[in-house]
């Protein structure tokens, strides 16, 4: 007996009887985009909370934050914002290579987002290090002797600096996964939409970067 398989939509049927096509999550592009909207939001108030809090500190102590940003190393911070001002580019280029169905220039994009990723991490690591090696860190006994804005600048600095290195690191991972799943055939030029909210995450990454730079490099300019 010659056997059918049924190829057409998953179709299911509500209380009242009235049928309703099953949607696959991969297909449910919509869910997929709302849902990362939401999740943007929350770290939009997240990021957007610590910058209140270190305007309100500003405010009250503004002498001794502007001398603490004046001892930053600006050229670091200036390269470091180029890197993730290029990386940007790249990631977005990545999702318009792929939606034109060039895969591997998309995977070649996203392997260099990694790499400029990487690169932004090392050249904070070495300012850290250099800020470390002074003496300048939480808690320690160089920096406990000064001021209380001086305390709370460099306080707000490691945090907020170091929070967003943890979201660098994440978006790698994440870019990292987005090549697994290329390769596997599971993002695809017309199923995309895991690498689109992907790179609008890389595009918070870098707008957060945007912020923190003249907030910590900046103000400090005319010491």
């Amino acid at each position: 007996m010659e056997q059918h398989t049924n190829t057409g939509p998953e179709i299911i049927y509500d209380k009242a009887g009235n049928p309703h096509e099953v949607v696959d999550y991969n297909d449910d592009y919509t869910g997929a985009k709302l849902g990362f909207w939401f999740f943007l939001f929350t770290e939009l108030l997240l990021f957007g909370g610590m910058f209140l809090v270190f305007s309100f500190y500003f405010y009250r102590y503004t002498d001794n934050f502007v001398e603490a940003s004046s001892t930053l190393n600006i050229v670091l911070g200036g390269t470091n914002t180029f890197i993730l001002l290029i990386s940007t580019y790249f990631m977005g280029m990545s999702l318009i290579n792929l939606k034109n169905g060039e895969i591997s220039k998309a995977k070649l994009k996203i392997i260099i987002t990694i790499l400029l990723s990487i690169a932004f991490l090392t050249v904070k690591y070495f300012e850290w290090m250099a800020e470390i090696h002074h003496g300048i860190y939480p808690d320690s006994e160089i920096l406990n002797a000064k001021e209380s804005g001086i305390i709370l600048y460099f306080g707000l600095y490691f945090t907020m600096t170091g929070l967003h290195g943890v979201h660098i690191i994440i978006g790698i991972a994440l870019m990292i996964w987005i090549l697994i799943l290329m390769s596997g055939k599971k993002v695809t030029p017309t199923n995309y939409v895991v690498l689109e909210n992907v790179a609008l995450y890389w595009d918070l990454v870098h707008l957060v970067w945007v912020f923190l730079f003249p907030l910590f490099y900046i103000i400090g300019l005319g010491k």
